[in-house]
């Protein structure tokens, strides 16, 4: 199987062109994303994807890609996400850097052993990465930090968390 990782998953259609805002997950997209990057997908069958633009707009990348001149034919690439393969370089500075897929579906504990729910999602952002934690009363977005999250623990996929008092009440 080749290994790859995420490097960002197509959001809605901007304007007429053919344009898709993307969510990143590459620590380097001023290097993946340059025209004429062919990026294999998932689902597969809507790729390869060769990149036809690049621009950031408002901090959001713009993203146009051949083949797909308008915004019904970017409309249909909702979703979809763009692979890198991994050529054995990390994406992260240090090791606690995580992709998304790596913590999807990872179950998540308080301290003390009590349930919390699954992991969702990772949204990457440039002051803080959230974890986004699904519950059986809905979701949270947790701070992606040491002091509330002590412990990602990838052989028994469980995240453990820290959180001061009233972070994980919804709408209580």
């Amino acid at each position: 199987m080749n290994d790859s990782f995420i490097a960002a998953r197509i959001g809605r259609p901007h304007g007429l062109r053919g344009e898709v805002t993307v969510q990143v997950h590459t620590d380097d997209p001023d290097t993946r994303f340059v025209p004429g990057a062919t990026f294999p997908t998932d689902p597969q069958d809507r790729g390869p994807l060769q990149l036809r633009s690049v621009r950031v707009h408002q901090g959001t990348y713009l993203l146009g890609f051949e083949g797909h001149p308008d915004r019904s034919a970017a409309e249909a690439l909702r979703g979809t996400r763009l692979l890198v393969d991994d050529d054995g370089e990390s994406e992260s500075d240090g090791e606690d850097g995580w992709r998304e897929e790596d913590l999807i579906g990872f179950r998540v504990e308080l301290t003390d052993g009590r349930h919390v729910g699954e992991v969702s999602a990772l949204h990457l952002r440039d002051v803080q990465d959230l974890l986004e934690v699904g519950t059986d009363r809905g979701t949270v977005l947790v701070p992606f930090v040491e002091d509330l999250v002590p412990e990602v623990d990838e052989d028994r996929r469980l995240v453990v968390l820290d959180p001061p008092p009233g972070l994980l009440e919804l709408g209580e």
